[in-house]
């Protein structure tokens, strides 16, 4: 675990005292573990996402998100690369990884402008953004990601979170905004 904390305002770093039950779980979850995944389930506004909580505190290692999968699905493939991060192999945003699921995925930055919409958990535990997180991005049938050619069926199951709110296309993402 990295010693130099004097960047860090997360709750086990400023020794925050009285917190709600959630924040006490993840706190106990990213102390046995390293880190945690949160899963938000779809519903009728829209697909589900996962992230991870606890990467940046404990490995300096920018926490992941990923959208519109199965939220077990998600949970396995966002472990699987934290647990290679971990091991020492680095994720750098645009980076493709071939690793992790039967399909390629790439990572992008997400803007800190999102936090709120989707990773309020990790802003409990984190205090104050920014922390960096990266959006793991998986293609559809025929290999295309949300921004290339081919792939703008996937605007309805996976935000483009490395976009400024303001150039998103608007949608189910952009509701709340």
């Amino acid at each position: 675990m990295p010693t130099d904390h004097t960047a860090c305002h997360c709750v086990v770093c400023q020794n925050i005292g009285a917190l709600d039950s959630r924040t006490q779980a993840t706190i106990g979850t990213v102390a046995q573990s390293g880190w945690q995944i949160v899963m938000i389930p779809a519903d009728e506004q829209g697909p589900g996402w996962a992230f991870t909580i606890g990467l940046w505190h404990r490995h300096r290692i920018p926490e992941l998100a990923m959208f519109g999968l199965d939220i077990h699905l998600m949970q396995t493939l966002l472990n699987g690369l934290a647990q290679k991060a971990v091991e020492g192999q680095p994720l750098e945003t645009d980076q493709e990884r071939h690793d992790i699921a039967s399909v390629p995925i790439v990572l992008k930055t997400v803007d800190y402008r999102w936090y709120r919409a989707f990773f309020g958990t990790a802003i409990d535990f984190y205090r104050k953004p920014p922390f960096p997180f990266l959006q793991v991005l998986w293609p559809n049938r025929d290999g295309a990601f949300p921004w290339q050619d081919g792939g703008d069926d996937l605007a309805t199951r996976q935000p483009q979170l490395s976009l400024h709110p303001d150039e998103h296309p608007a949608g189910a993402w952009t509701q709340d905004l």
